[in-house]
């Protein structure tokens, strides 16, 4: 490291003193000051100064070694302000050689600093969230090397544990200090899984208090990890058999993964060299854990943020187990959990019969935890800020997860709101129970088939459930994206294989591999294109790489094993596309059949008719397709040339407008001239007022989101299909914007039940 001996031995005996330091008597902020001046001396700097985050975001000097000692509580530097602030705002370490000439210097000349030319300095990290900076300082031009990067990066997680104890910043800091705590306040977020919920709030917090962070002996250290290790281990296989036996699903797949993950060889070998660095074992969970967060910090890709997550909760996981508090919280009735992250073994860890709701300050909608939580029928909601500052234990709380927002402490009248709204849910859940079995048959006696779509297992409970025909649409490419590495052909064969046995007997089309775009796999690398959406992605990657998609199809024949398959291509702009991916296909089935594989019977290839292009060729298609299939989402996405994830494009175009309704009005026709099925799926398929729309231009079958299920059976069933034909034949045509208006006083007039 320095004069102290170098490497490992230097950074081991500069933590045994931090290690004496923190152990003596004092006030807190004396304590800090002796750290400051131990560092300093440690690692040969003429400075090292130690910045706590205070309210408002702002970096407070507390303690320094070789600045002017006036400066303390003095100089104060918001995040992104000067080095100090651009550390904290990155959460990640800065080493310059001349700091004075970095654009971001900013001179405070209470300090005396302007002698000193180099500068190195480090987060201070607590729960994943910058607390403070630490900082040294040289006259010289000082070369700072990565392992004294490290050092110093392991040395502010007892500055951490310091600030952490409220000894030096009272915790009350972190809450309001308006006293907000006392009064009804509502809460912004995300909705992760829709739903309503009442009940009381339980603050999960993840992590015990540390006792150690540096450690005398490696030697039991190690013996403590792998003792904990173990646990964790037994603790994951333990709720692995328990969701197995509940029924399988898809958060059996994703704790599977999980379960891989805490075996990686790589963490466990960062865990293994932090101890010897001279950290307790906790503290090596602790410093693993925060590099992670650091090197991920920059990452753009939700999903690999989201696996970061994942990382998270073992760690913390880990630690309970080292502080032997590893048991699941208890939870009263009716309890809503508010936490800053959950894993997805933590989710399925809580009684589900207590359970009401979730509140994350962190998450998104392609989170495992949200994952499992749909799969459940949980309401949650991620990224409200501030949730575990300003929701006290056993606080009132109102979820709307419908509307991504939380109601704490709510007044009577809000409360009777929400428990009406409810109620009424509860009621239409009853209607739409009492119609699951009839079938989808309009008034005057026209069949029409609905649907689900799924892309995980846990979704094929609700064929049963919602009482639809099949799975008109299985989002295959879910099973790779919640994987750490690309499924072989004996890997994507069982899961297929568990599709069928969940479908029991009831069609599943399979949609091959849709990545690309927004969908990323972690393990590819990204494009890096300007419009993804519109670029290398779902059939174009296949066509590509043959060998993904001729790995996907063996596998689906493998799985068929001799039953009915139904697969579709995505993204196909041209006939031609969709012949070069059915040759491919058909090859499979040659290879399968020369080596005695039964091959499927029968075997159905269809098109998804997403790129508008592939309308102008729908005879060259319709002649080798055996069905077609409409993806309402992109195609309104290309049709209208509207990025569907701009908000403020949102309401600019209607998918009811007569110009995208004249578009499927033709396909519905050439379709059935050409007696090839004729399929919707996505959004336009999931509501009853586009549903009936779409059922108006001639398209008789409806893929949807299993909860749509209900509510557009019973707008089928209370619909006279005839005349609604004849009525939008003409309405199509007129010059408006959109005929949603007219469809809404339509289905007043002749009583259609929404």
């Amino acid at each position: 490291m320095t004069a102290q001996g170098g490497g490992t031995t230097g950074a081991r005996l500069l933590l045994r003193r931090l290690r004496a330091l923190m152990a003596e008597g004092g006030t807190a902020e004396e304590r800090l000051q002796r750290i400051v001046r131990t560092i300093a001396a440690g690692m040969v700097a003429e400075v090292c100064s130690a910045y706590v985050m205070r309210p408002g975001e702002v970096l407070e000097l507390f303690a320094t070694e070789g600045l002017k000692l006036e400066a303390v509580h003095r100089t104060r530097l918001r995040v992104g302000e000067g080095l100090v602030g651009d550390i904290a705002s990155h959460a990640r370490p800065l080493a310059l050689a001349d700091a004075q000439t970095h654009p971001n210097f900013a001179y405070r000349p209470e300090t005396g600093e302007e002698i000193y030319r180099s500068l190195m300095g480090v987060p201070i990290l607590r729960g994943g969230r910058v607390i403070g900076v630490l900082v040294v300082q040289n006259r010289t031009a000082r070369q700072y090397t990565e392992e004294e990067i490290e050092a110093l990066e392991t040395t502010a997680m007892v500055v951490a544990e310091l600030i952490a104890s409220g000894d030096l910043v009272p915790r009350a800091e972190t809450r309001s200090t308006e006293g907000i705590g006392l009064l009804p306040t509502r809460l912004e977020g995300l909705s992760l899984c829709p739903g309503l919920a009442i009940g009381r709030a339980v603050l999960h917090k993840q992590r015990p208090s540390l006792v150690e962070i540096v450690a005398e002996n490696p030697v039991r250290e190690r013996e403590r990890l792998a003792s904990a290790v173990a646990g964790l281990h037994r603790a994951l296989d333990d709720l692995l058999q328990t969701a197995e036996h509940s029924g399988g699903g898809e958060h059996v797949d994703i704790l599977e993964a999980y379960r891989m993950f805490a075996e990686d060889r790589g963490w466990l070998a960062r865990l293994d060299e932090a101890i010897a660095s001279g950290l307790s074992a906790e503290g090596a969970v602790l410093k693993v854990q925060n590099d992670a967060r650091v090197r991920m910090s920059q990452v753009v890709d939700p999903y690999l943020r989201e696996r970061l997550s994942d990382l998270d909760e073992l760690a913390d996981r880990l630690l309970r187990h080292l502080a032997g508090a590893a048991a699941a919280i208890a939870l009263p009735e009716k309890a809503v959990v508010v936490a800053r992250t959950l894993g997805p073994a933590e989710l399925l860890e809580f009684d589900r019969k207590r359970l009401r709701a979730i509140i994350l300050e962190e998450g998104s909608p392609t989170a495992h935890v949200a994952i499992v939580a749909r799969a459940l029928d949980l309401p949650m909601i991620g990224r409200v800020e501030g949730a575990l500052a300003r929701i006290e234990e056993r606080d009132r709380v109102i979820v709307d997860a419908d509307n991504g927002q939380a109601f704490i402490r709510p007044g009577d009248d809000i409360e009777e709101k929400v428990a009406e709204s409810m109620a009424l849910k509860a009621h239409r859940r009853a209607v739409f129970a009492s119609v699951r079995e009839l079938p989808s048959v309009s008034r005057d006696g026209v069949a029409l088939s609905l649907s689900i779509n799924a892309g995980l297992l846990i979704d094929m409970q609700h064929l049963a459930a919602s009482g639809a025909d099949g799975v008109g649409l299985y989002r295959t490419e879910i099973a790779f994206m919640v994987r750490d590495n690309f499924p072989d052909v004996a890997q994507q064969t069982e899961f297929y294989r568990r599709i069928y046995e969940q479908a029991a007997g009831k069609p599943v089309i399979f949609r091959t591999l849709d990545v690309g775009g927004d969908k990323v796999l972690p393990y590819w690398p990204r494009s890096g294109e300007e419009n993804p959406a519109i670029g290398w992605r779902a059939l174009r990657i296949a066509l590509d790489l043959p060998t993904l998609l001729r790995q996907q199809a063996r596998a689906l024949i493998a799985a068929a094993a001799g039953r009915p398959l139904d697969m579709m291509f995505p993204m196909i702009a041209t006939a031609a596309e969709f012949t070069a991916a059915r040759r491919i296909v058909d090859i499979e089935v040659a290879r399968a059949r020369q080596r005695g594989i039964k091959a499927p019977e029968p075997l159905r290839v269809g098109a998804m008719l997403e790129v508008p292009s592939l309308i102008w060729e729908l005879p060259s298609l319709l002649a080798e397709a055996d069905f077609v299939s409409v993806g309402s989402n992109d195609l309104a996405q290309f049709f209208f040339a509207s990025d569907r994830g701009n908000p403020r494009l949102a309401d600019r175009y209607d998918p009811l407008s007569p110009a995208m309704l004249l578009a499927l009005s033709e396909v519905a026709r050439q379709c059935a001239a050409a007696r090839r099925p004729l399929s919707v799926c996505g959004e336009m398929a999931s509501k009853p007022i586009e549903a009936m729309a779409l059922l108006g231009v001639g398209i008789g079958s409806l893929s949807m989101a299993p909860p749509a299920i209900g509510p557009v059976k019973l707008m089928v069933r209370s619909l006279e299909l005839d005349p609604l034909r004849n009525y939008m034949s003409g309405l199509i045509h007129h010059p408006h914007a959109s005929i949603r208006q007219e469809l809404m006083a339509y289905a007043r007039d002749h009583g259609v039940t929404f």
